[in-house]
């Protein structure tokens, strides 16, 4: 089993960061190269995730590593701890990957015929698999999505935007609420929570898309 380097400390992170952006060619070239190493770990972890896919987890720690070459590039430093930022370049690298050979595959046999239905017409592999097996590609970017929308309530919404959104939308196990009941509940009108719901989901949609 490859055993891959402890990840580095906040403060070893930051000066290899500064090499990075301020050294020489020679101090550059170093630092990215430690900051890939020491995050490899990272990589193999997310991979893991994928394991049940038609993939061998060489090819997808490969994937996932240009995710994290990607992440070292682009890193901002004033935007917290590169771990964070590189998680979602490596999950978009792989699902990106997953999601071009699912694609190709899909294009060489999904209308393949595979047999024919009581009134002698062709049935096509398309036509059971999408009704019969679980996109596991869709559910992982689904649950991916859903963690960063609630990374992004926790970042840029007020505590009262933040709290009609998930009265509104039944987050967190509470049970969906309308406006005014969301309006009566809070003491404010309906049309107030209107206004704030429009302008949370506003944020948030900006702040998603921006990535």
């Amino acid at each position: 089993m490859k055993t891959f380097q402890k990840p580095l400390s906040s403060v070893e992170e930051a000066e290899f960061i500064r090499l990075l952006r301020e050294g020489n060619e020679q101090e550059a070239r170093r630092a990215k190269d430690v900051l890939i190493e020491r995050n490899l770990r990272l990589v193999a972890h997310i991979a893991k995730k994928y394991q049940n896919v038609d993939e061998s987890s060489e090819d997808l720690i490969s994937i996932g590593c240009i995710g994290l070459i990607k992440a070292v590039d682009t890193f901002d430093a004033g935007k917290g701890r590169l771990a964070t930022y590189a998680c979602r370049c490596i999950d978009n690298e792989l699902l990106m990957f997953i999601r071009s050979k699912k694609k190709s595959s899909r294009e060489v046999s999904y209308f393949e015929p595979i047999g024919q239905d009581k009134e002698g017409n062709e049935i096509h592999l398309v036509d059971v698999i999408e009704q019969q097996q679980p996109d596991i590609v869709e559910r992982l970017e689904c649950e991916r999505n859903c963690r960063r929308l609630f990374e992004l309530m926790e970042g840029c919404l007020t505590d009262r935007e933040r709290e009609i959104i998930i009265l509104r939308y039944g987050l967190n196990g509470k049970q969906e609420a309308t406006q005014s009941e969301i309006g009566a509940k809070l003491g404010i009108s309906r049309s107030y929570v209107s206004r704030i719901e429009k302008r949370a989901l506003s944020k948030l949609r900006e702040r998603f898309e921006q990535g």
